[in-house]
């Protein structure tokens, strides 16, 4: 750097200035960049200090390291830049933006999670695999089979097993759809359809896993007091036909106190319940095979399980031992135990039952395996009554007589009755449990992937396992034995053991460990799913259930589970608590693929699954068959159901935390609002569709609240929620200034308008004149067909104050634009004496005052408002006025049969106002009027008007004097100034009239930019003496103005109108002083707009000494018909 400054010195004696300047410039350049590059260096090299760069500069520029991103790094706070972000968008947890609208709050209370490491299979196949195998299985399909007949199961199962299918491919698309943290179906259905579909629904999958649970107890129950040790049933049958009710009774007392003992084993220990969810799924897996290999053995080896029939009936070998009447023994016959259940002694001659006796006692394998060919026995259905006798088809048998009782005797009974649509209901939750894979999305290495691949193949495996054990079990054993529900027929043995090998022990204990897991994962999953929906704060009364322990453990949530799961054990009854469930789970499964459905037909930008095999055709069928599969399992179930998740979305939608989750319902409304919105453009609507649709004008203080309340009341009682409102007003200024105090306003008055209950839209308009702004609301307000039809404001009560001097002028300036955009008027006088939505008239009077045709808006408006509670009571009149030439009898019939025709009920007046000579009141009214507009129209500049006039003067002054260099332009100024002061000081009320426009204002700029570069072309200079001629010529035109006013007659037309304002005026208050609201035709505004404050005066004048007044100006077509 010295170098090139002693370069420069050295040779400066030598070369000229200009030289030296010039070598200096290229050495500070040279210097320039030299700092430069010191400064931007990448990161690795070391940075050196400069005395020519300020220190915090070099703070802010470490902060951000935006090496070359200087252009963004002011708005580096709002958006960071993306190479900070990489590391948290890899992980959902961490994510600072894109979710804040979604998940803000909920993220910002969790933890850091631990790092996944399941993989499909562990992750989401064996815990779909667990879910869905289960009780059903073991203690049912078999009844099923033999009830429906193989076919007809078949039917079932694939009915059952293609809904989840649909389901599952639904769910993969939704899964893969971004991220699902915890909440699973819950949270796929909130936030593709919102809060109150994901509430009401994520309620409904609650209440199926809590009932889920309530079946598994019932199961594992059944099991311990029917297969491993009956003798510990507490109830006994002392009668006979009392062994179901004693059933129920111990199932009810053992189910409580197993609840017991699992709600408090979740509550100390669930990680021990996770570690043993293994070992139960273990169990299941172990049971199936053992089934298989049963099937296998029958083929060469049948087990030996012999049925005793009596007849074509099944006898129950629970009373006897051996299958015969009579044995054989040294010669000599002996009776048996089965005589003696038939017969009323052990005699050979003694008195037995009719069938007995006919009918020969038989005994049959009840497993005669697979290549028996019994499958065709057991292709058929063989649905019965309750109570009746489960016989064996194409037995001989020998009917008894019909007076026989059968209780008492050991027959094989049915306890229920059976028809297909019931056996739809309790076999349907044996497929549940396929969101278990998405349950656990937050513990998978790749959920995108996992999900779609363990669930679909879950399902395509346990489908499998269910038909092929229905073609299986219809083809290895016996129909009786099928139909035998406890398995009373094989001592008792559980009818699907009996097939297992190498020991019936094998299904017994598999399925009362798989039972028990499956109950103890219910109650661990259940709180957890109401711990997920009350910490969304959706359902505010269940914001308790999303507290727990300290770990996070749902405390209250297990209490509410554990209390619901002990109604489903009250209900006892396996087979009533299966339907239930089948309900909500159906329910749930409906949801999502409605979802789906939705989300794909929309096409949102954000709908991108990376599972690719889903259609909404696919979708919309999964949907119509969980539907259908509701009304066959249930029709009265389903219809509760739905109530009860009816009642829950309302009670969201009413009182629930609002929440933006982006969902397709929004997504849904806005197509549909967009259909309804191109529908309705197509033409005006017809007269008999015709309502206000209004657009509310609102004034706002300086503190941006409403000034006049009542309006918004008033448009509640008028529109009941019916229609379009939007409510507007304007805020003067620039908007990039005045954007805050417009959202502000926009918040008050929202807020406002949920006070009044005032269902519509707002819209803050903010313009640089006040005017303009009134005019930009009546232009555009609405979208499409959807825009207002009629303007609703209120009257200025300050027209007449100085300080409000343009407030008359905006008014009447409103009401012609109103009538040039072809919409109705209302104008509301006195608002602040209208009724608040609390308050109710018992009695009084609407009355109408019909002067003029408008399209039938005064008769429809009294109408709407009787609709509401406030008017509700208060009776319609209407008044119309006859002149001389009138017949006001006649005129009363017309408007009587008018009124029939158009279906309203009101009172008839026809009040004749008759020609009179204008008295002096009016005449004095009239010239009054007129003084005060021409003392208006003489002080219409206001003070800062003037004041911009003199200054344009004076900046037209100084570009004149500047360019032919007479004086400074400061003088001018002070000049000016002081005339203004002086101005001011000598009369407030004369003024400098000097009228230019726009055009007239810009013209001398333009003038004097060309002066600038040309100074000969200047033609005009303002001097101090033309300024001071110009003023006193001003104010003495202003002072003979003023004496002019007091020597002034009154205009002829607007005596005749004030007369007629006046006489109106005593009509209507002779009438309508006392009414609750007077409703009057608006005269329009003068054509000539010289008059606008006169017009002001006549309607003064006409509503002059009423209360409540709404003026009403039709919008020049017809709004009521008599026409149905």
């Amino acid at each position: 750097m010295e170098s090139l400054l002693d370069k420069g010195a050295m040779e400066s004696g030598r070369k000229s200035v200009r030289d030296v300047v010039t070598h200096l410039l290229e050495g500070l350049r040279s210097i320039s960049v030299f700092i430069t590059t010191k400064i931007i260096l990448w990161d690795g090299v070391a940075r050196e200090s400069s005395p020519f760069i300020n220190s915090a500069e070099m703070d802010r520029g470490n902060m951000y390291e935006g090496k070359n991103m200087a252009l963004f790094e002011e708005e580096m706070d709002s958006n960071p830049m993306v190479s900070s972000l990489l590391n948290k968008l890899a992980n959902y947890t961490n994510l600072t933006q894109g979710v804040v609208e979604h998940e803000a709050d909920e993220d910002s209370k969790r933890k850091e999670v631990k790092v996944p490491r399941m993989g499909t299979f562990i992750g989401v196949y064996l815990p779909c695999l667990q879910n869905i195998l289960g009780v059903i299985l073991f203690l049912r399909l078999t009844w099923i089979v033999g009830t429906a007949g193989v076919l007809e199961s078949f039917i079932i199962v694939f009915m059952c097993c293609a809904c989840t299918m649909l389901t599952a491919i639904s769910m993969s698309a939704i899964a893969t759809n971004g991220v699902v943290p915890a909440g699973g179906s819950y949270y796929m259905i909130s936030r593709s359809l919102g809060p109150e579909f994901g509430g009401a629904v994520g309620l409904c999958f609650y209440l199926g896993t809590t009932f889920a649970g309530a079946m598994y107890i019932l199961g594992t129950i059944e099991i311990l007091l029917t297969y491993i040790s009956p003798s510990a049933a507490i109830f006994k049958a002392e009668e006979v036909g009392e062994e179901t009710e004693a059933m129920l009774n111990n199932m009810r007392v053992y189910g409580t106190c197993i609840i017991i003992l699992m709600a408090i084993v979740v509550f100390v220990g669930v990680k021990y319940v996770n570690k043993l969810a293994l070992v139960f799924l273990a169990c299941v897996i172990l049971s199936i095979i053992a089934i298989y290999a049963g099937v296998i053995k029958t083929a060469f080896d049948p087990p030996d399980f012999p049925i005793c029939l009596l007849g074509n009936r099944t006898l129950s070998k629970r009373s006897f031992d051996v299958c015969a009447k009579f044995t054989e023994s040294n010669n000599e016959t002996k009776t048996t135990t089965l005589w003696r259940l038939f017969c009323d002694s052990s005699l050979l001659n003694a008195t037995c039952d009719d069938y007995f006796s006919l009918n020969n006692v038989t005994e049959i394998q009840g497993i005669p395996g697979i290549m028996s060919g019994v499958l065709a026995d057991n292709l058929w259905s063989a649905y019965s009554e309750k109570g009746s006798i489960v016989e064996k088809k194409d037995q001989p048998s020998v009917a008894g007589s019909e007076d026989t009782k059968m209780g008492g005797l050991p027959y094989v009974f049915t306890d229920i009755m059976t028809y297909f649509t019931m056996l739809v209901g309790i076999y349907f939750p044996s497929v549940t449990g396929i969101m278990a894979g998405s349950n656990r999305s937050g513990d998978l290495k790749d959920a995108q992937k996992s999900i779609p691949t363990g669930t679909i193949l879950a399902i395509s495996t346990t489908s499998f396992i269910y038909l092929s054990c229905i073609v299986l079990f219809g083809a290895c054993i016996e129909g009786v034995i099928l139909r035998d529900k406890f398995g009373e027929a094989v001592d008792g043995n559980l009818v699907v053991g009996t097939l297992a090998w190498p020991s019936p022990w094998v299904i017994v204990i598999g399925s009362f460990f798989s039972t028990c897991g499956a109950g103890l994962q219910s109650l661990t999953g259940a709180p957890r799913l109401l711990q997920a929906i009350a910490r969304d704060g959706i359902v505010p009364f269940l914001q308790v259930f999303g507290h727990g322990k300290a770990n996070g453990e749902p405390t209250w949530a297990l209490l509410l589970t554990a209390g619901i799961c002990e109604i489903g054990i009250l209900i006892a009854s396996l087979d009533s608590v299966a339907p239930i469930l089948s309900m909500f789970f159906l329910m749930c499964y409906m949801f999502v693929n409605l979802a789906c459905a939705v989300q794909t037909l929309l096409r949102t930008p954000n709908w991108r699954p990376r599972f690719k095999y889903y259609h909404w055709t696919l979708s919309f069928l999964g949907m119509s068959l969980c539907l259908a599969l509701m009304f066959i399992c249930s029709w009265y179930y389903a219809l509760i159901a739905m109530l009860i998740a009816g009642c829950i979305y309302k009670y969201i939608e009413y009182r629930g935390a609002e929440k933006e989750w982006g969902d397709g319902i929004r997504g849904l409304s806005l197509n549909a609002a967009r259909y309804a919105l191109l529908r309705v453009e197509d033409g005006p609507p017809h007269t008999k569709n015709w309502r206000p649709q209004l657009l509310v004008l609102l004034n706002l203080d300086s503190e941006q609240l409403v000034k006049h309340p009542r309006l918004l009341s008033f448009t509640s009682q008028l529109k009941a929620g019916k229609g379009l409102t939007i409510v507007g007003s304007v805020l003067q200024g620039i908007y990039l200034d005045k954007c805050t105090e417009a959202q502000k306003a926009e918040e008050n008055v929202k807020a406002l308008m949920g006070v009044e209950k005032t269902k519509g839209f707002c819209q803050i308009v903010v313009s640089p004149h006040f005017r303009d702004g009134i005019s930009y609301l009546i232009q555009s307000a609405g979208l499409g067909g959807m825009k207002h039809n009629t303007v609703l404001m209120a009257w200025p009560q300050s027209w007449k104050q100085t300080e409000n001097r343009f407030s008359w002028k905006n008014f009447v300036d409103t009401v012609r634009e109103t009538t040039a955009a072809q919409q109705a008027l209302l104008v509301a006088k006195n608002i602040d004496l209208f009724p608040t939505n609390q308050e109710r008239f018992t009695e009084g009077n609407i009355d109408v005052w019909w002067i003029v045709h408008d399209g039938g808006m005064l008769m429809l408006l009294p109408f709407l408002l009787r609709q509401h509670k406030v008017w509700r009571k208060c009776k319609m009149r209407i008044f119309t006025v006859a002149q001389m030439d009138d017949n006001s009898i006649q005129m009363k019939k017309d408007l009587q049969m008018f009124l029939y025709h158009l279906r309203l009920n009101a009172e008839v007046e026809v009040v004749e106002m008759f020609e009179n000579d204008i008295s002096a009141f009016t005449y004095e009214k009239t010239l009054m009027m007129e003084q005060r507009s021409q003392m208006l129209k003489q002080m219409q500049l206001s003070k800062n008007e003037r004041e911009r006039e003199i200054q344009s003067i004076t900046d037209e002054s100084r570009g004149s004097i500047r360019r032919k260099s007479f004086s400074s332009p400061q003088s001018i100024g002070q000049d000016a100034q002081a005339l203004l002061t002086n101005d001011y000081r000598e009369e407030e009320v004369a003024q400098l009239i000097h009228d230019r426009n726009t055009a007239s204002h810009s013209a001398p700029a333009i003038k004097a930019s060309v002066a600038a570069a040309v100074p000969e072309k200047v033609q005009m200079t303002w001097t101090k003496e033309k300024f001071v001629a110009e003023k006193h010529k001003n104010k003495d035109s202003n002072v003979s103005g003023f004496k002019d006013i007091f020597n002034m007659k009154p205009n002829q037309s607007n005596v005749r109108r004030m007369h007629t304002a006046v006489k109106l005026n005593g009509v209507v208050l002779n009438k309508s002083q006392h009414a609750q609201l007077v409703l009057l035709n608006m005269p329009g505004p003068p054509k000539n707009r010289k008059g606008d404050e006169n017009y002001m005066e006549f309607l003064e004048v006409l509503t002059e000494g009423l209360d409540r007044v709404l003026l009403v100006r039709g919008s020049g077509r017809e709004v009521i018909t008599i026409y149905s």
